[in-house]
This record gives C-alpha cells, structure tokens and sequence, in this order.
C-alpha cells in the first residue's frame, strides 16, 4: 500500500477523536499532495490514473464530505463514476462464484429419470414426476420434462364444472366400454368411479350385458349403505327399470347426461380411455375371465400406484412417500403383468 494511501486511511480511522478543523485541513493538505505528486509523475501529459489513484479518490469521497472543494484534476461526476463502475465490478466477480440457475441434480436421479421412461414407455413427464415425488424425490415437473424429451400436455378442462366443484365428494361415475377378444367376439367392461379421488369403486366383464346384471354390479360396488348421493350415467338402453329401481332403493339420484354429450360424464370417460391406453391396447383378452382378471389387476394399479396429476401427483388410495432415509436402493415392483411399475426403496 502506497505511503499516502495508508496515512489518509489512518487520518480516517481516528478523524472522530481529531479537533474537526485540524482533521479537515489535514485531508485538504492529503488531496493537494496527491494531485501534485499525480501532476508531477506525469509531467508534459494529460494526468493518467492508476487504480490507486481512483481508490484513493473514491475512498475520501465516501468519507469526507467536503471532498469536491479540494478536486482539481477531474471533475467529480468522474469520481462517482469510478465508483459505480467499482460497484458493479464488485457484484459481477460476486456472482460468477456462484453457479448460476437451478441447483444441478445428481446422475443417479437422472438415470432413474430414463429409466421409469424406459420401463413405461406411456409414461408421460406429470406421471413420472409424481412416481418420484413418492420416492422422496423432489424435481420440477420441468426438469423431467428435460429429461425424457418431452412436453407435459395440461390436462383437459373440466365438464360440467360448477355441479362437479360442489358435489364431488357425492357423485360416482359408471360407463361400459367394449373390448375385442381373441376370436373377435365383443366383451363389454363396466366401471364404477368415484369422483372424490377418482377411485375405480368396481370393475367387471361380460359379453352379454344387462339391466339385472349391470344392477348386480351396481349392489357389489356399494355395499353395506356406502352408495354416494349421486350417479352420473349415459342414456345406453341397457339401463332400464330394473336398473332404476336399484338406483333408488341404494338411496341414490339418477343423472343422466344429455343425447351425445359424452363429455358431462367427463371422468368416467377418461378413466376408460386410461384403461385403453395403459393397459387394453397391449394386451388381447382370450375370454370374459381373463379380461376380468387383467382388468382387476389394473384397477389395483389404479388405486393403489397410479400417480394422478389432478391429486397433486398422489394416488387414489393414499400413497406414503418414501424418504431417502428409508434406503438408498430403488427397486421395480411389476404390475399388470409388467405393463407398469412401481418403485420403491430397499435398503442396500
């Protein structure tokens, strides 16, 4: 540190316990001796500063308020300027310590990204997203979206959104869907759904479907007086007064869509194509017991492991998370014959 700069730094320090007018006139006589040992080094040329210099002169403008009445070689708005460039200089090398964005996430996280893509190739980015979160994984959906190359498309918008809003914990949905087996004779399967948490209540097969037996199944799905106030159904034939008999004796009111609207029973319809997609797509049912029993082992899947985005990435059946506290091994537990997974820690 030049001789100068330390004396007017120890001029500084002890200013406070110095009488006002002598510790100003000796910061006056510092600022004068400066510009002339400055004017003096560079004698013939225009004053060139160094970075001592600038410090020097930054330093007595922070601390010394009449600093300006003993500036003669630049003009003070310089002096403020080297000051912010300071400033600035100062928070930028700050920064750059720094990592800049969000925090990096491991490999290993990555791999299990590509994997649960890989082991369920219908997986989309919101699925995946929440399998991790049981697994006490927290990521932005964004970052899996990043990591298995695609978008996250948002989910539909709701039907019938005011009713739905104030009777949801009341309502359950029921639908038919066919289902070609393997010597091409049409099977029908039948859903039950609750809206609450869009829980697959019951589900069956048949390829002769009736009002007695669509009763039937009805009487299995709610038993022991656990039937919801409400239930949301289409205007298919087969619900006929057998049908509607049923319904009220199980305490419940008959909602019946409109003529071709298949989106005012909006859940039910998009658990089917759930089924279609995960499951019917990939699979050919060889007779009414087999579709039943494939049907059944999705519908534990559903319930019990299907992550939902609409549940804020949980499953219908509530589904504890798993801390990395409870094992660093993550093991694959097949379901639906190997359709999907789920994934759970193991200690190692």
């Amino acid at each position: 540190m030049p001789p100068q700069l330390f004396r007017t730094l120890l001029l500084l320090l002890f200013r406070p316990f110095l009488p006002k007018a002598a510790a100003e006139l000796r910061l006056e006589n510092e600022a004068l001796h400066h510009q002339v040992a400055l004017l003096q080094r560079q004698l013939g040329k225009r004053p060139r500063l160094t970075h001592r210099d600038r410090i020097f002169w930054i330093l007595l403008s922070r601390l010394w308020p009449d600093w300006r009445r003993a500036l003669y070689i630049v003009q003070p708005n310089t002096v403020i300027r080297w000051h912010r460039q300071g400033f600035r200089a100062y928070w930028r090398r700050k920064s750059q310590r720094q990592t800049p964005g969000r925090p990096s996430i491991s490999r290993a996280t990555i791999h299990l990204i590509q994997r649960l893509k890989r082991e369920n190739a219908s997986w989309g980015a919101p699925r995946i997203h929440g399998e991790l979160a049981k697994l006490g994984i927290q990521l932005a959906l964004s970052t899996v979206e990043k990591y298995i190359g695609t978008r996250a498309t948002p989910p539909p918008s709701q039907s019938w959104k005011t009713f739905l809003r104030n009777h949801v914990t009341e309502i359950a949905a029921i639908d038919f869907f066919v289902v070609p087996s393997l010597r091409f004779p049409v099977l029908c399967g039948f859903v039950v759904l609750s809206h609450d948490r869009r829980e697959i209540l019951h589900i069956g097969a048949t390829p002769h479907p009736t009002g007695e037996w669509t009763a039937q199944q009805l009487t299995e799905a709610f038993p022991w007086d656990a039937a919801p106030r409400y239930l949301l159904r289409d205007n298919d034939s087969i619900y006929g007064e057998l049908f509607r008999r049923r319904v009220n004796n199980l305490g419940m009111k008959d909602l019946r869509t409109a003529p071709r609207s298949p989106w005012q029973n909006a859940y039910a319809e998009r658990v089917i194509g759930s089924i279609r997609r995960e499951c019917l797509n990939h699979i050919i049912p060889i007779n009414e017991a087999h579709l039943l029993r494939i049907l059944r082992e999705y519908q534990n899947y559903y319930n019990h492991s299907r992550t939902h985005l609409s549940l804020d990435g949980d499953t219908p059946e509530p589904r504890p998370i798993q801390t990395p506290e409870m094992g660093s091994k993550i093991v694959a537990l097949p379901q639906v014959g190997g359709l999907h997974h789920r994934y759970e820690r193991r200690a190692a």
